[in-house]
């Protein structure tokens, strides 16, 4: 992440070490290739191990990503933090540390200027009202297509004329596994009613190399203004790899609002919905 590399780069020469560690909630986050990848275009440059068996997770008794924990120089954890933010308060437990070790050399220690934006923001928890929510059958809530879910079977699916907060449907041919939902025609939509800033979707084409276009629509209309990152104002994006997209980043009051991903083409793989 952004603000743990530039930590990592002010604070090297005084003793600070950062660690990351890379355990996998999806599928495709086991292979290194695509680890690779995602720190590359977050410009991470401390070392980051992969955890693909969870024994860290399971020694820290982790059960949130991401999660920050430091220790001193005896080797204790000090100080943990679940999720994005505190960023100051962060900082100021490292600067501490280092002061405690004798590091900081009686020179003043200015923090970093941490400027979270895109992906790295952090969500907006006065008017998130969304919770994070599984495509793939089994752990997923509130599908509301007729019918419900079809355990590993291609299946046409068909969504309600209307949904409620937190309700999401699938139109078209989609296959539902344990973690994903894959679109097997062209045509495929995911629909999502929800409340918060941002509407993120985990997703990417599932035959590795290739890539799957794809439209958001914001109750019916392009977002225009509140367009994500992966998207233009226009609502249009392209899936090259499997990883997170923000879809919406909306900057007007929050309401109760529609979204819908249409797929023109086969081949895209839907892991989960998460809001900021």
């Amino acid at each position: 992440l952004p603000y743990l590399q530039a930590w990592a780069v002010k604070y090297a020469s005084q003793g600070l070490v950062l660690i990351g560690v890379h355990t996998p909630e999806f599928p495709f986050e086991h292979n290194p290739d695509n680890v690779r990848s995602a720190l590359r275009d977050l410009g991470v440059g401390y070392p980051v191990a992969t955890d693909n068996d969870y024994a860290v997770w399971r020694a820290f008794d982790n059960h949130y990503w991401p999660a920050l924990y430091a220790a001193g120089p005896d080797g204790i954890i000090r100080y943990h933090h679940f999720g994005e933010e505190a960023y100051p308060r962060t900082e100021m437990v490292i600067q501490q540390l280092l002061a405690e070790a004798g590091a900081a050399g009686g020179t003043e220690l200015v923090s970093v200027d941490v400027d979270a934006v895109g992906l790295a923001a952090a969500a907006d928890w006065d008017t998130l009202r969304s919770p994070e929510n599984y495509l793939g059958y089994e752990r997923t809530e509130n599908l509301v297509s007729p019918g419900g879910p079809v355990p590993g079977e291609a299946h046409r699916y068909t969504a309600p004329s209307r949904l409620l907060l937190n309700e999401w449907a699938l139109a078209g041919d989609w296959t539902l596994a344990e973690q994903a939902a894959t679109l097997n025609g062209a045509g495929g939509q995911i629909s999502c009613r929800f409340h918060a800033r941002d509407v993120n979707l985990v997703m990417g084409p599932a035959q590795l190399g290739s890539s799957v276009p794809f439209r958001v629509t914001l109750d019916g209309q392009p977002p225009g203004t509140a367009h994500g990152i992966d998207v233009d104002p226009a609502g249009a994006g392209t899936a090259r790899q499997q990883r997170l997209y923000q879809l919406i980043r909306q900057h007007g009051p929050i309401t109760d609002r529609t979204i819908e991903i249409t797929f023109p083409d086969p081949g895209i793989e839907g892991f989960a919905f998460t809001f900021g």
